[in-house]
């Protein structure tokens, strides 16, 4: 029996999955000398400068995974060309990744751009499967 192909843009659910604990990671590392473990909520919500951002892009990645990630399995389920889904599922994840870099610098308009093209991405991912 032939174990079905494991395709690029299922590993890029997970790492869209995982792109949240990386942005808290470095939000916590950035303001460790504040971290309390034992209220770890209030000290989000005290942080400042760039470690508020990093947590700002982790919150909003957790906003963003669900949409694409139901998107990927849609495209998959109907059919769509595969290359189409890999290609779509690895831009969004370079979005991502571009739009936490951007968050945590502090380019606002350029942010907000890159969240556009990675909506965009998971837009066409349930478009290519209608």
């Amino acid at each position: 029996m032939r174990s079905p192909a494991v395709h690029i843009s299922y590993w890029c659910v997970l790492i869209a999955a995982l792109l949240p604990f990386g942005f808290t990671a470095i939000a916590k590392t950035l303001d460790r000398r504040r971290f309390n473990n034992h209220a770890v909520r209030d000290f989000q919500a005290r942080m400042t400068g760039i470690a508020q951002r990093a947590n700002w892009a982790h919150l909003n990645s957790f906003e963003a995974f669900p949409a694409f990630a139901a998107g990927v399995l849609v495209a998959q389920q109907v059919g769509a060309a595969q290359g189409k889904i890999d290609a779509l599922a690895l831009a969004f994840i370079a979005l991502r990744l571009a739009y936490g870099a951007c968050y945590m610098a502090d380019l606002a308009s350029l942010r907000s751009l890159i969240w556009a093209g990675g909506l965009a991405c998971t837009i066409a991912l349930f478009a290519i499967g209608a």
